[in-house]
């Protein structure tokens, strides 16, 4: 931070060099406003090591400038202000050195970079004209930090690298808090010439601005004012009569707080998302417990580690616990950590010697109970006894941060029997928090955060996040398939069989009716009619497009209890199943390859998906786990999920934004009783009307709600005598 400086009062050329003034101010700062008369692009060259921390840390700058500028410099804020830089590789960001080295040299990738900041507004420009015919002359500028604390700096200095590396220069510096009222002036002073708010400037297009031409300007008066750099610094250095050391370095002492600087923890995009920030503050409002409720795809992992993040900023140490069901996630999980600098990762999954780092850190922690530490792992580890004594031995472990993904995972038997009471700050995820057929589990899940439905501590929609361009547009298709008799009778026995299991108080089944619930989805899930309907849309569909990008759910045997297990284990029933959804898409001419827990080239599976190499992908609840691939396009959905948790992660999968993606398609099988619309008894309503749910959920926010309205659904609804667009009007409710 800015006030955690010892600014001097002034700084002059050959003393206290102004380079290691700006170059300091920078990688401490978050906006930097910049008021100045010549502003040239080789000042960002000159403080190449500043600027790289400054832009990797989300910094912002605002310029205010006169009307002249190199024609190379022009040309770069127009190409950026017109948002025409398509091919630059944004992830140079994340990589500081990448960054110093792209900005300390004048060549095309340098304002290619530029260009780019410009066009995502890190780097604004204005330029003036004096209201009396002469330039603007103003050199003074103000430094501010995320905590609010400025410095502002006045001096002789222009923006460039002349100014920076071989003439004398002097600046003086004002800090808070006993300068705040000089602080102020000069800001007031930025804002309204930012504004066009003064009587001696007015602002001017960029594309009327004045280029620099010898032949039109005086070259004593410019030269020195727009020199590009590289060839004044070439010059120097092949000149015996210059000493090479006017081409000033930043001193040792900043380029040793730079490499320090490098290590810490950083936003690895271009700037937060108000997700990021509203989430942060809610938290921190609820004593920095609480639970993020966030659609699939919207930035749940970005926004938990970004309280970390900022917890390092307030606290000078990271500390966390990163709890997720399974290890394909807990993969995931490492690589976004890593994505923001976080140095000192320990994965239970990743690390063979995890459990000897652990002790090490227990040991180093009773002599300084600030050193940092993320460690991610699963339920089934965390809940057993190595990670339990740990939190049992560490010193401070009511100061780490316990992040749960998934969260309501937490509030299995024996998830409870395991909570980490003795850690204060915790961070709960999930779209769908609330624990079916499970009131106790859902209760004490929101005790342990401190966070209860249907606000929660944070919440955002999946509407909100295709409202807002987070997630993309898509159509539902529900495709309407009948269960044999003998599938139907079978589901009839067991309906009989669930009545003793239901609570006469609430109304809500039993937890011991939880395997006989289990045994009647398998029904619906299974349903011999399904292949037939999956053979005739691929039949239909032949003729109409091409299922590129595709995940196809196939019907599941079992809900897996994540407290126990880290993985969906497949059984020789289960891969009989996929298989023959398999064989259907090979006869229609696909390329496919079965996606399921334990593949060892996982990653290359889904990397040749994301190429377009392979069509179809197929798997068995192993897609929930946190697989990532913003390409897909399409879904099929097989197996009939009544539990919104599952088919609000499914359909959150195949929404994720990505080039060339303009909008998702989803096909999902529909169950119903046989003879649907003869007169039915309460056991097939009921049975339907689980199904119609999941339906009115998807056709509340697809781009084709009225046809799925109008159409078939709407004369089921009305034999079975269930109020449809009541349904409509409560889900549309639950956005609000």
């Amino acid at each position: 931070m800015l006030s955690d400086v010892f600014f001097k009062h002034n700084y002059s050329s050959g003393y206290d060099e102004p380079k290691d003034f700006f170059t300091e101010a920078l990688i401490e700062s978050s906006t930097f406003d910049l008021g100045l008369g010549f502003f040239s692009s080789s000042g960002i060259r000159s403080l190449s090591y500043g600027f790289a921390l400054f832009i990797a840390n989300g910094g912002k700058m605002r310029v205010v400038m006169n009307h002249i500028l190199s024609q190379e410099d022009k040309e770069v804020i127009e190409r950026g202000q017109k948002h025409l830089v398509e091919d630059f590789e944004s992830n140079i960001l994340l990589d500081i050195k990448k960054l110093v080295e792209t900005l300390s040299k004048e060549d095309e990738q340098f304002f290619r970079c530029l260009s780019y900041l410009i066009s995502i507004n890190r780097i604004e420009f204005v330029a003036t004209i004096s209201t009396k015919g002469g330039l603007g002359h103003d050199k003074y500028g103000i430094f501010k930090d995320e905590n609010g604390n400025k410095v502002a700096f006045i001096g002789s200095a222009n923006f460039s690298q002349s100014a920076l590396e071989l003439n004398g220069e002097t600046i003086t510096v004002f800090t808070s808090p006993n300068d705040d009222k000089r602080i102020a002036e000069y800001q007031t002073l930025f804002d309204q010439s930012w504004e066009n708010d003064t009587p001696h400037l007015i602002h001017i297009p960029i594309e009327h601005v004045k280029t620099f031409i010898r032949e039109k300007f005086p070259e004593t008066s410019l030269t020195n004012l727009l020199e590009e750099g590289l060839n004044l610094r070439e010059n120097i250095e092949g000149d015996n009569n210059i000493p090479t050391e006017y081409c000033k370095p930043v001193s040792r002492r900043i380029l040793d707080k730079i490499e320090s600087k490098e290590q810490e923890p950083r936003f690895p995009f271009p700037e937060e998302r108000q997700i990021q920030i509203d989430a942060y503050n809610a938290w921190i409002g609820n004593g920095k417990k609480g639970i993020f409720a966030m659609a699939t795809g919207s930035g749940k992992t970005v926004t938990a580690l970004n309280c970390i993040r900022k917890q390092y900023k307030e606290n000078g140490y990271y500390k966390a616990i990163i709890v997720v069901p399974t290890q394909a996630l807990a993969i995931q999980w490492e690589h976004e950590t890593k994505s923001f600098n976080f140095q000192n990762i320990v994965s239970t999954h990743s690390d063979k010697d995890w459990k000897n780092i652990l002790s090490r850190y227990i040991t180093r922690s009773l002599l300084d109970s600030t050193k940092s530490i993320i460690l991610i792992t699963t339920y089934a580890t965390f809940n057993r006894n190595d990670i339990q004594s740990f939190l049992k031995k560490v010193r401070g472990a009511e100061t780490f941060i316990y992040v749960a993904d998934e969260a309501h995972n937490i509030g299995s038997q024996n998830s409870l029997k395991h909570l980490p009471e003795m850690i204060n700050w915790r961070i709960g995820l999930s779209a769908t928090p609330e624990r079916i057929y499970d009131d106790l589990g859902s209760e004490k899940l929101y005790e342990f955060f401190n966070s209860k439905p249907p606000k929660y501590t944070y919440r955002y929609t999946m509407k909100q996040a295709i409202e807002e361009g987070i997630l993309c547009h898509y159509d539902y298709y529900p495709i309407f398939i009948e269960l044999t008799s003998s599938e139907m009778e079978e589901y009839e026995r067991i309906s009989d069989q669930l009545r003793k299991y239901i609570d006469a108080d609430t109304g809500k089944y039993k937890p011991d009716a939880e395997k006989l619930l289990l045994k009647r989805k398998r029904i619906i899930h299974k349903a011999e009619n399904k292949k037939i309907a999956i053979s005739d849309l691929l039949e239909e569909l032949k003729q109409k497009q091409k299922l590129d990008y595709t995940f196809v759910f196939v019907p599941e045997g079992y809900e897996p209890d994540y407290s126990i297990n880290d993985s969906y284990n497949i059984n020789q029933d289960d891969i009989h199943i996929i298989d023959e959804y398999a064989q259907m898409f090979k006869e229609h001419g696909y390329s496919y390859h079965k996606y399921i827990s334990g593949l060892d080239d996982a990653p290359n599976i889904l990397q040749n998906f994301a190429d377009g190499d392979i069509q179809i992908l197929l798997s068995m609840k192993c897609l929930d786990e946190g697989v990532d691939i913003p390409r897909a396009e399409h879904a099929i959905f097989c197996s009939s999920t009544g539990n919104p948790r599952q088919f609000v992660q499914r359909r959150g999968r195949v929404l994720r934004k990505c080039k060339g993606k303009e909008k998702a398609k989803i096909w999902d099988l529909i169950v119903t009783p046989p003879n649907i619309l003869d007169e039915s008894n309460s056991i097939e309503r009921n049975l339907f009307f689980n199904e119609v749910k999941r339906i009115i959920n998807f056709a509340a926010l697809a781009d084709n709600q009225i046809d799925i309205l109008y159409g078939k659904l709407l004369n089921y609804c009305e034999a079975l005598r269930i109020n449809l667009f009541d349904l409509l009007d409560r889900e549309n409710n639950n956005y609000k």
